[in-house]
């Protein structure tokens, strides 16, 4: 620094005619002042201590965090600056702001859509955290510990769970220097096929997720490219019996998706039989599996109010003929809970098709009803004739993909004539004759106005009683 005196810079000057007199010496004020060597230099760049402060926090947030005890605008500080990848285990508990949240799902995964997670960022880290687990979880080779060790985490979080792949055993690769002989013999004694593969029982996680209300599952393998094999895709006897278990403990579920698992008659008789009396379910999906008529039987018990809250069903894409539509039928016709019943793609035919449609004509409280795909054809549209006009309950039919004909189509555009609560009715690829889609499309769009102003007389109905309220 260089400091100069301008004292010495004061001159005294005698006074000119007409001005007043020079200010003496002693009424002179010192002025000093600094002079910075560094150009570049100012006192604005000094760090406050607050800020040292903070920013120390912030370095060690992970060995020794500190938050609560801050003041709100130096905690949305350390919010802001804290690292996304410290560990669940420091920030579970700890943080529940959804703005760091919400970075540590987006630095994390490539695709977030918090509306399938309640709209939390918090929920949505902890559900896919704990899927990634048990996706990557590998039986007799990863310890049980990696997610025992995350519940504790994840339990008051976790609501829902996708569980998109789960893997079999590492396949044991046979010790250089075996004899050939012995191996090829051992693989001819076993078969073509290799041993059952149990995959990772859910019996140690479900009834600690106090939480779950909707669990969804494939028992395959995603992605496994040149190395797909049909092991990869076994649903075994074991797993079977240990999910059907692990889905009984968890009382508070309200929806089980299993799909895409090979589920056959044996293994969802298995499962059903687990499922009876539940107290809470209310929606159950097979689709894409492998039941068929004895399967179908034992899901028709769930309908026949063996499941007290349970409204909907999907058996789509199974092998379901007549015999097990009949056993869905008369369920249908002790059932006081189901609204809705998807049976797409499969091989009910006229006699299945039939069978269901004489129960709705009794069935007061379905409300959506799929057959599309099925081998249905004008003697099954004529019964949904009578059951339009009976049937004051459905307000969506799917008929697409069968075979209902130009005169199926009148006989049900006759019973569209006596409807009025029918909302959807899909005949898209069922030959019904264009003359009676387009009645139909106009008798629905009516049916839709109705059902509109309806809704609007109901909610001002509600808003007026509690406007009322004192």
């Amino acid at each position: 620094m260089v400091v100069q005196d301008i004292r010495s810079n004061v001159v005294k000057l005698a006074p000119q005619p007409g001005q007043a007199p020079a200010p003496v010496a002693s009424e002179v004020k010192a002025l000093r002042r600094i002079i910075a060597e560094d150009p570049d230099w100012s006192l604005a760049t000094v760090p406050l201590l607050k800020d040292i402060v903070i920013n120390h926090i912030v370095d060690n947030f992970e060995k020794n965090p500190i938050l609560e005890k801050l003041y709100p605008k130096d905690k949305r500080k350390v919010l802001d600056k804290i690292a996304a990848k410290i560990d669940v285990h420091v920030t579970a508990d700890l943080i529940s702001d959804e703005l760091y949240w919400k970075r540590c799902c987006k630095s994390k995964y490539p695709i977030c859509d918090v509306t399938n997670h309640g709209g939390s960022w918090k929920r949505l880290y902890f559900e896919k955290y704990l899927e990634n687990l048990i996706e990557n979880f590998v039986p007799d080779k990863t310890s049980d510990d990696v997610i025992t060790s995350a519940i504790p985490l994840c339990s008051n979080y976790v609501k829902r769970l996708k569980i998109c792949q789960l893997l079999p055993p590492v396949k044991e690769t046979p010790k250089p220097g075996a004899n050939e002989e012995e191996v090829s013999d051992a693989g001819s004694e076993a078969g073509s096929e290799s041993p059952d593969m149990d995959h990772f029982e859910f019996g140690i996680l479900l009834d600690k997720l106090p939480h779950l209300e909707e669990f969804q599952v494939t028992y395959g393998v995603r992605d496994c490219g040149m190395n797909f094999e049909w092991n990869l895709f076994q649903f075994t006897q074991r797993d079977c019996l240990l999910f059907a278990k692990a889905v009984k403990s968890c009382t508070w579920l309200k929806k089980l998706c299993l799909h895409r698992s090979k589920v056959d008659d044996s293994r969802a008789r298995v499962i059903v039989s687990n499922l009876l009396d539940h107290p809470t379910l209310a929606e159950v999906d097979f689709s894409q599996n492998c039941i068929g008529d004895k399967g179908a039987r034992g899901i028709a018990k769930l309908i026949n109010n063996r499941c007290p809250n349970l409204v909907s069903m999907n058996l789509c894409d199974n092998i379901i003929r007549h015999e097990g539509a009949k056993a869905l039928a008369y369920a249908l016709t002790k059932s006081s809970t189901l609204k809705s019943l998807s049976l797409r793609l499969n091989r009910i035919g006229d006699v299945g098709g039939q069978s269901i449609a004489k129960a709705l004509l009794t069935n007061k409280v379905l409300e959506s009803i799929n057959l599309s795909c099925n081998e249905l054809t004008e003697p099954t549209a004529a019964i949904f004739s009578q059951v339009l006009i009976a049937n004051t309950s459905l307000t969506t039919i799917v008929l697409a993909g069968n075979k209902i004909g130009p005169d199926g189509g009148k006989q049900i555009q006759e019973g569209m004539d006596a409807n009025s609560t029918v909302t959807r009715l899909d005949l898209r690829l069922a030959d019904a004759g264009q003359e009676s889609e387009f009645c139909i499309e106009q008798i629905l769009k009516d049916n839709q106005e109705k059902s509109r102003l309806k809704e609007l007389e109901r909610l001002k109905s509600a808003a007026s009683t509690y406007s009322k309220r004192p």
